[in-house]
């Protein structure tokens, strides 16, 4: 990453907007929490809609701050802590949340778009992260919130907390243990979208609404309430429906019990269908293919009556499916003898947001580090491309490009809308 200071302290930095959404080479402060105070670790949250006060509440008893464009959803966030007894700073603008010294660490809850740059700048303001799956809009933007962590040496979670169930876990180490024997084919089922229906003609935004911010990076577009706040997910400028909702989930396992969290697909094959008037921008049903370098597919269906919601690990000798609170298998014993001594032992966590503060103060890696959520999401991206596009895809998981396809190379990364930029 490029410094962008220019001789500003951090205050006046922020101030401009331009320069406030352009890179910076090192933290301002670093919290106490980092140098092992026992304080109590101290969280603001940016983005409290619906997840974002799920996430909230799972971490009230730390939070402090929260930050949204929507002053509806700021003020039932800020009631939600002060209930608790506590006071709640609120601010309307990330950057100016990122700029508290008493905040340790940061929840993003935003729609995807608006993942990257709070991530990049969080970490560059010295805060520790949690960022709700999928971690990132492109590829690209992947690749640099991976090392904007590593740069300012941060602790960042995301927040696919399958991993920090017991069931997923067990499965994962049950197919690496070779309990099926050798694993063949991995199966991912996704839902197909739940949009709320037919288009509504474009209106002004309602005035509780920072309609400019909300939109940020991504295109300058009129405002429709079917493709703000939760909907966003189903439009190409926000996010990537429900392989991006989840199938970063199912994937995240998949790639997990697969032993791939640092690499991916050398090969990407789909096919897919839209919606036929149009009403959003991401598939209705689709079956993609993933071939790994040591000849595992894996397989993603949306709405395939083969390919249960889940994630189901084929081998030679046996199959295990697990989803949330299931876990079974074929032959049953797979699953009711359980472990052997000496068999693959994973990271154990059964709280996510707890996993995430105990890094904070250890300063070790999450359960599911920047670097995992980044190659889980990538496969979902990889394969939206695929269907896209309309074509079998080559991709170089070491260097993070397509091969002999410099269309498809030129997704890696979107354009960002002025004055917003990431600059690399």
């Amino acid at each position: 990453m490029t410094s962008q200071t220019n001789g500003l302290n951090r205050r006046q930095f922020l101030k401009s907007s331009a320069a406030a959404a352009s890179a910076v080479a090192m933290p301002m402060f670093v919290p106490a929490s980092v140098f092992g105070a026992n304080e109590r670790i101290v969280t603001g949250h940016i983005g409290v809609g619906g997840q974002g006060r799920g996430n909230l509440g799972r971490f009230i008893k730390n939070a402090g701050a929260v930050c949204d464009v929507d002053q509806t959803h700021l003020a039932k966030a800020a009631k939600m802590v002060e209930d608790k007894g506590r006071k709640c700073k609120t601010f309307s603008d990330y950057r100016e949340l990122l700029d508290q010294a008493d905040i340790d660490a940061v929840v993003i809850s935003t729609p995807d778009h608006w993942h990257a740059l709070p991530t990049i700048h969080a970490c560059q303001a010295g805060k520790d992260v949690y960022c709700e799956k999928p971690l990132s809009l492109t590829i690209g933007e992947g690749r640099l919130m991976v090392e904007a962590a590593r740069a300012h040496k941060r602790v960042v979670q995301t927040g696919s907390q399958q991993r920090s169930a017991k069931n997923f876990r067990t499965a994962c180490e049950l197919v690496r243990s070779g309990h099926i024997g050798k694993l063949q084919t991995v199966l991912v089922g996704i839902p197909g979208p739940n949009h709320p229906g037919e288009p509504v003609p474009n209106s002004e935004p309602p005035e509780e609404l920072d309609y400019e911010f909300w939109l940020g990076p991504a295109p300058n577009r009129p405002y429709n309430k079917k493709r703000v706040h939760y909907n966003f997910r189903f439009f190409r400028d926000y996010s990537g429906g429900q392989m991006t909702n989840w199938g970063a989930h199912h994937i995240d396992i998949a790639q997990w019990g697969m032993g791939t969290d640092d690499t991916g697909p050398v090969e990407i094959v789909g096919e897919g269908t839209y919606h036929p008037k149009g009403w959003h921008e991401v598939t209705e049903t689709c079956r993609i293919t993933h071939r790994y370098a040591n000849g595992v597919e894996l397989i993603v269906g949306q709405k395939q009556k083969d390919i249960p919601t889940g994630t189901t690990f084929v081998g030679s000798e046996g199959k295990i499916y697990v989803n949330r609170g299931k876990l079974r298998s074929e032959p049953g014993e797979i699953v009711e003898n359980g472990r052997n001594d000496g068999d693959v032992e994973l990271y154990v966590s059964n709280n996510h947001v707890q996993n995430f503060l105990d890094c904070i103060k250890s300063r070790e890696k999450p359960i599911c580090d920047v670097e995992i959520g980044h190659r889980s999401a990538t496969v979902c991206h990889l394969g939206n491309l695929a269907v896209r596009l309309g074509r079998k895809l080559q991709w170089d998981a070491e260097a993070e490009r397509f091969v002999n396809d410099e269309q498809a190379n030129k997704e890696l990364m979107r354009d960002y809308r002025s004055p917003w930029t990431l600059k690399s």
